[in-house]
């Protein structure tokens, strides 16, 4: 049995703190804390952009047909039209000249202005009356014509009729009535593949359409959009006037069921994805409100974190039991530092130990971010070591096609390492004398202009020399004199007279032929134990603990190393580890963030 890490009182956990966000936090009607998440949008950390037509279709058995209106200021909806629960396929379109047919640009069927087809949804209409007191009322109106709709345009509805490429086409149309269109804002609902307009909405720019799956009142409803099914509501507006920005509505413990099975495997261990689903929720709640210029709070990339909502419909790839469970098991838990949300970044292995924020973020961790400090990993187990290999001239040209050393030719590199291992900083240094230095973070960030997958590893495998550290703690006290274990920073060389106290406080004397259990669960005689063993599971990456410099030259440059990620807050793989070794969510999030608490927002 192990010690745990950290154990929170229950009281502490039932305590309720008042909490500031980066952003203000809306709470609907039913006090849940509510979301919007960008799924497309021109904001470049979104992978899909806005859109020309923005298509959803309702999964079998979580309602039918669509309710069309916006959300009030808590993010409660408000209902202004609905179809009826016949209709499972909709498309919300600009409201202009968009035909219904395949785009090969993007290699499925779609509308669109380049489209050439016969489905045509027209942009003019022709205004059948208008000042109608409620929707019943227009669509009983809407009713009595084929290719009737109504529209709820400046705060009144409408009755509308047909949908025309031309002002003159709608001219045409045989019906007395004015023929009217819709601002750069406009938004038009139809029946998927048709020209079959079920609702128009333009209320000016600022804005916004709401479409809530399932008419019927659905308990839960979840709805198709880009090949992922997600629960909650969608809101649509043109931001500038052009395309569709398509942003998900919900509570944010759906939203957290909608990243950490995607951050890790849906499968892990209970007590990691506890583990992720309270550092998904604090990241959330910290960062709400982060986009808030481009319409939503959160973007679904890694640039913030990964949100596929209930997934693709494969197992491999949506929520689980076990997933959902833990977000269930951690509602409502947050990690603070002093009381305020912390910043709780996190990648999916370190390879033996992570870096403290102030070498990678430049940040001053000792005031702004004292938890995100680098720690020895010795749980991690996951093999994510690494190799990346360069010709001298291959490294040169692409050093050189970052703006280094243009007119010149590559000398050697030097390469500086924290304590932990990691490298915080390499200088390049060219035949001509010039240097540039590149570090962690930033544009041109070691990561990215090496093609290295992490900041831990060496370079021709050349290590620090001269530092007497070995690859056990920064401040270990083993002695390199001979003996395996010191005591008060002397070499002890017998166990006679020592003893040792229990978590309990029981003090004992050793007894002959003791033993000793790693963090990773091996178990060893006490003098069998080497100084200096390498910790971090199987992956170290040949890393330099200890700290200094080294200097690489050569007609090639091999990179060996271990871990993926930027080196700062929790390893994954680390949590994954942890679990299995008996650790519970807190001991987890604890470890990783030295000095935090878990308690409830």
């Amino acid at each position: 049995m192990h010690k745990k890490l950290l154990k929170l009182a229950a009281a502490a956990l039932a305590l309720c703190l008042a909490i500031p966000t980066a952003g203000a936090v809306t709470t609907n009607d039913d006090g849940e804390i509510m979301i919007r998440v960008g799924l497309a949008s021109s904001y470049y950390h979104n992978a899909t952009g806005e859109l020309e037509a923005a298509h959803l279709e309702n999964e079998d058995g979580y309602g039918a047909g669509y309710r069309f209106g916006y959300y009030d200021s808590n993010l409660d909806f408000v209902e202004l039209g609905y179809t009826d629960r016949r209709t499972t396929q909709i498309a919300v379109l600009k409201s202009d000249n968009l035909w219904y047919g395949y785009s090969s640009s993007l290699s499925k069927y779609t509308y669109g202005s380049s489209i050439n087809s016969d489905i045509l949804v027209g942009c003019y209409h022709v205004l059948v009356d208008e000042g109608f007191r409620d929707f019943e009322d227009a669509q009983d109106v809407a009713e009595d014509y084929e290719d009737g709709f109504v529209a709820y345009i400046d705060g009144e509805y409408q009755v509308r009729a047909g949908s025309f490429e031309t002002k003159e086409d709608a001219l045409r149309y045989g019906e007395s009535g004015e023929v009217v269109g819709t601002s750069s804002y406009g938004l038009t609902v139809v029946e998927t593949g048709t020209d079959h307009i079920l609702f128009q909405y333009d209320q000016g720019s600022g804005t916004k359409l709401a479409v809530q799956p399932g008419v019927d009142g659905a308990g839960e409803t979840r709805t198709w959009f880009s090949n992922y099914h997600y629960r909650g509501g969608f809101e649509y507006f043109r931001r500038t006037g052009g395309n569709v920005t398509v942003v998900n509505v919900l509570t944010l413990e759906d939203y957290v069921n909608g990243v950490i099975c995607y951050e890790m495997g849906p499968t892990w261990p209970l007590e990691a994805l506890k583990a992720q689903a309270v550092c998904a929720r604090t990241y959330a709640l910290r960062n709400m409100g982060t986009h808030s210029s481009y319409g939503f709070d959160i973007c679904n990339s890694t640039y913030c974190q990964v949100y596929r909502g209930m997934g693709n419909g494969s197992a491999s790839y949506s929520p689980s039991e076990t997933s959902m469970r833990a977000v269930a098991e951690t509602e409502g838990l947050v990690v603070t530092y002093n009381g305020k949300l912390a910043e709780t970044p996190y990648s999916a292995s370190f390879g033996g130990a992570s870096e403290d924020a102030y070498y990678v973020w430049g940040s001053d961790t000792t005031n702004t971010y004292p938890y995100l400090c680098g720690v020895e990993d010795p749980y991690e187990t996951y093999d994510s070591s690494w190799t990346v290999s360069y010709t001298a001239s291959e490294l040169e040209k692409r050093l050189q096609s970052y703006g280094y050393g243009t007119s010149t030719s590559l000398d050697y590199l030097e390469l500086e390492y924290s304590e932990l291992g990691n490298v915080i900083a390499v200088t390049i240094h060219w035949k001509n004398g010039q240097t540039n230095s590149i570090y962690p973070s930033g544009s041109k960030a070691i990561r990215s202009v090496f093609n290295v997958s992490s900041i831990r590893f060496t370079v021709n495998g050349v290590t620090v020399n001269g530092s007497g550290k070995s690859l056990s703690s920064r401040s270990s006290t083993r002695s390199t004199s001979g003996s395996d274990l010191n005591v008060n920073g002397k070499p002890v060389d017998s166990l006679d007279d020592m003893y040792v106290i229990s978590g309990s406080g029981t003090i004992s004397p050793i007894e002959e032929n003791p033993y000793v259990i790693s963090g990773s669960g091996t178990v060893s005689a006490l003098d069998d134990l080497d100084q200096g063993g390498s910790t971090g599971g199987g992956s170290s990456g040949g890393s330099n603990q200890g700290g200094g410099t080294v200097t690489v030259s050569g007609s090639s440059y091999v990179f060996e190393g271990a871990g993926y990620g930027h080196q700062i807050g929790m390893s994954q793989w680390g949590a994954n580890a942890m679990a299995k070794q008996g650790f519970d969510f807190e001991d987890i999030v604890t470890f990783y963030y030295p000095g935090v608490k878990v308690t409830r927002y």
